[in-house]
């Protein structure tokens, strides 16, 4: 056992002990203030479905919780208990040493992780999600999305994966900036052919038709300024009742896309309200901002990756004999980083928050910051999303802003 051994045991005990005691004291505090609805709902939403939410949220954190401690294992199986050790000795009797064998590797990672998180993701769907009434999944629906997302997973990441691992072997010492700007250009090609090929493999898309609410929704894109391929209604009632929209795509392949649940619960002028906050994110560049902070990242990560990859003691310390395939080192350094950086997670999140609030105060100014409140409080309740997050645990988790502190704002906004 190295030094590196003890300092990732370390973090992975900081880590791990965190994220449980989070989402414990989550849980108390949502089941501390179940009795009443806090006082600035009270008017809309009532205590059977304040309850509601509660008790759908605690389910869910706990459910979390126990995930938090498997994922714990797995990585120590993985890693010093020579899980990773043993995969990669299978794959490498299969196919030798070469990029095959590497890929082939990450493959079966990836199936092992899937076949834990499988259990989880069933019973979330099929148990939480059923109990709260907004589970629309049937058996083989879930079976056929497993089906799929494997496909689309394996027709995208293998091509990037086989690029990545001959940069490695071939590029020499500079192979991490080669690999970043290949890494860059495949996100910036999945964002321009999401809208178009991928998500109809999921959902149909059907375009919004004429009326009010469309003609409302094409003013407010003019007089915002934004230029998009189409307003889509989604069918998301096929396997949830929860709400949503969202922008989707790239460049000339933006798309505005409106849940079919979102428009059956909200008004014209609420539905007018939610877009322009949507839009505000696009106008004051929140995207763009969002993407250079996750390339600049990524950048980092790969430029520390590069000094790793050949340092024996990084390898010894996680159980690996060297010298270690480029494979080995790739899956090493990304599934170990997040126990490094969970810490981070309040800044990133904070940052996020930020962003949440700047589109309420551009929703205010292009539309009414009254109906945008109304709006997110009708999705609070129809989702049943908590009034009352810890305010620690939203600290480390939450990108939007607490309830009561969005809507207290947006009120601020109305009344100026």
């Amino acid at each position: 056992m190295n030094a590196f051994t003890l300092i990732f045991l370390f973090a992975l005990a900081i880590a791990t002990g965190t994220r449980v005691w989070l989402a414990s004291r989550h849980v108390r505090y949502i089941g501390s203030h179940r009795h009443a609805v806090p006082e600035p709902f009270a008017a809309q939403i009532d205590l059977p479905a304040h309850q509601k939410a509660a008790d759908y949220s605690r389910a869910k954190t706990s459910l979390n919780m126990l995930g938090v401690g498997v994922d714990a294992v797995l990585l120590l199986a993985l890693t010093l208990g020579g899980g990773f050790a043993l995969l990669d000795g299978v794959a490498q009797g299969w196919f030798g040493n070469g990029i095959v064998a590497g890929i082939a590797f990450i493959a079966l990672v990836m199936i092992v992780s899937s076949a834990i998180d499988l259990p989880f993701n069933v019973y979330k769907v099929f148990g939480i999600e059923s109990r709260f009434g907004f589970n629309k999944m049937t058996p083989a629906m879930f079976v056929a999305d497993l089906l799929k997302q494997g496909a689309v997973a394996a027709a995208m990441g293998l091509p990037l994966l086989l690029a990545v691992l001959w940069m490695m072997q071939r590029l020499g010492g500079l192979w991490w900036l080669w690999v970043w700007l290949v890494w860059m250009g495949f996100n910036l090609a999945v964002l321009a052919i999401y809208p178009t090929f991928v998500a109809p493999l999921f959902n149909k898309f059907s375009p919004m038709q004429d009326g009010d609410l469309k003609a409302r929704i094409e003013a407010l894109l003019t007089k915002c300024g934004f230029k998009s391929q189409g307003l889509f209604v989604m069918d998301g009632s096929r396997r949830s009742s929860h709400g949503n929209a969202y922008f989707t795509g790239f460049g000339k392949a933006k798309r505005i896309v409106f849940f079919d649940t979102l428009l059956a619960r909200l008004e014209p002028e609420e539905i007018e309200a939610v877009l322009a906050h949507e839009l505000g994110h696009f106008k004051m560049n929140h995207v763009f901002r969002r993407m250079a902070w996750t390339f600049a990242m990524s950048l980092a990560f790969l430029w520390v990756l590069g000094q790793l990859r050949s340092a024996a003691w990084f390898y010894e310390g996680l159980g690996v004999a060297p010298p270690a395939s480029d494979a080995m080192a790739l899956v090493l350094f990304f599934m170990v980083v997040p126990v490094f950086t969970f810490l981070l997670r309040p800044l990133m999140a904070m940052y996020s928050r930020k962003h949440e609030f700047e589109a309420d105060a551009y929703a205010a100014r292009n539309a009414s910051a009254t109906r945008l409140a109304q709006a997110l409080v009708k999705l609070y309740k129809d989702n049943a999303s908590t009034l009352t997050p810890d305010p620690l645990h939203s600290a480390f988790y939450d990108s939007h802003p607490p309830a009561a502190a969005r809507i207290a704002r947006l009120k601020s906004f109305a009344g100026t």
